[in-house]
């Protein structure tokens, strides 16, 4: 049976995921707009959210996480995106590179708003740390592996969600093709750069890439029984090239999926002894 001071964490981990959850109601709401196209994707960002922290949570149920640290991790998931809804209703996109950085944004506004503080020094740190870094290409050096292992959790309910929320939106060719440099990254098995697409097969690629940025066998398997890439496969176009990064990347799959599932630490609390205080 937990401790006194599990118990403790566990109280007041839950006590500011279900404060944040009703605040996040309202603040998503603030934002409706009788716009249509903000309207639209206000309620995009929203069912987003609330898949993502339900991801998020049945993959630490999965990586034998305990209750507090479960309660951590739906708070990233709940929280992972609060910069996106300032974000399209000022600058009228999702994209980054021609806005501003809607997590370091999400992170001002966390702060701004004193949301984690409910939380220890140490767990604000691993929640502002996996927001910071749930949308970048590489998440960067990590104070310890529980910083670590919060942001691959909330990178791969992110991707996940991300691909069932593109899949109606297939593109069709243009008839440009894949872009040189794109096609000699896809059968390198390296990461494309999304700002530096040129055609709508581009686009295909740098989702089929996502799948080499996957950190557990969990979130991939679930990538691959709703057919997410295999769609994506069937809709490119034919080449030698094109077909020696399907293979590559298939074989990816089938090894990933081999692996055996790990957090990467025994519990957050190790972090407090970590000098996380």
């Amino acid at each position: 049976m937990p401790g006194t001071e599990e118990n403790s964490r566990l109280a007041a981990r839950q006590a500011v995921l279900a404060w944040c959850g009703n605040w996040m109601r309202d603040y998503m709401k603030s934002y409706y707009n009788e716009d249509e196209e903000i309207q639209r994707a206000m309620l995009l960002k929203e069912a987003h959210t609330g898949r993502v922290q339900k991801i998020i949570g049945e993959l630490a149920v999965h990586l034998g996480l305990s209750e507090e640290d479960m309660a951590l991790a739906e708070l990233i998931g709940l929280l992972h995106d609060v910069g996106r809804f300032r974000q399209f209703t000022v600058y009228r996109t999702f994209k980054d590179h021609l806005s501003e950085d809607h997590a370091a944004a999400g992170v001002r506004l966390m702060d701004d708003h004193r949301l984690l503080e409910g939380l220890l020094p140490w767990e604000q740190s691993l929640v502002r740390f996996a927001v910071e870094w749930h949308n970048k290409k590489a998440i960067g050096p990590a104070p310890d592996a529980c910083h670590l292992g919060f942001a691959k959790m909330i990178r791969d309910a992110d991707k996940l969600d991300i691909y069932h929320v593109l899949e109606p939106f297939l593109p069709s060719e243009d008839g440009s093709g894949v872009s040189s440099n794109f096609i000699e990254k896809f059968v390198e098995g390296v990461q494309c750069d999304y700002t530096m697409v040129g055609t709508e097969d581009d686009k295909k690629l740098v989702r089929l890439m996502w799948a080499y940025d996957i950190n557990f066998a969990w979130t991939l398997r679930r990538i691959q029984e709703r057919g997410y890439l295999e769609k994506l496969i069937h809709c490119l176009p034919k080449g030698e090239k094109v077909q020696r990064g399907v293979a590559r990347l298939r074989g990816y799959v089938e090894s990933k999926l081999a692996e055996k599932d790990d957090a990467g630490f025994q519990s957050s609390h190790a972090c407090e002894n970590m000098g996380e205080k």
